[in-house]
């Protein structure tokens, strides 16, 4: 199975393809969300990684798609400025776990 990524972000896009990752480098919320479809219906893409801006553009329709399907695994990775939004929920119950 392949690897994919959707970024907004060119430096995240770039530094995925040196990675071998292929993927697509869009602006729009539109574009984003055609591309996410389009990636879906791929049978050989198995990992899709979006940045998290481009996440947040479709966060209802990615999270329907996580909820449904077993395949792809969906993964939000923070682009070269790290993560926009306050602590996940994973990193907040290791805090808790370890007391700090």
């Amino acid at each position: 199975m392949k690897s994919y990524v959707i970024s907004e972000n060119r430096d995240s896009y770039l530094g995925m393809q040196l990675a071998g990752i292929e993927g697509t480098y869009l602006k729009s919320k539109d574009d984003i969300e055609a591309a996410f479809k389009e990636a879906l219906k791929n049978k050989d893409i198995g990992i899709i990684f979006l940045t998290e801006k481009a996440y947040l553009m479709m966060e209802e329709t990615v999270n329907e798609v996580k909820k449904k399907y077993f395949t792809p695994l969906i993964t939000i990775i923070p682009d070269r400025y790290g993560y926009q939004r306050s602590e996940g929920m994973i990193t907040r119950y290791i805090k808790e776990s370890v007391g700090l």
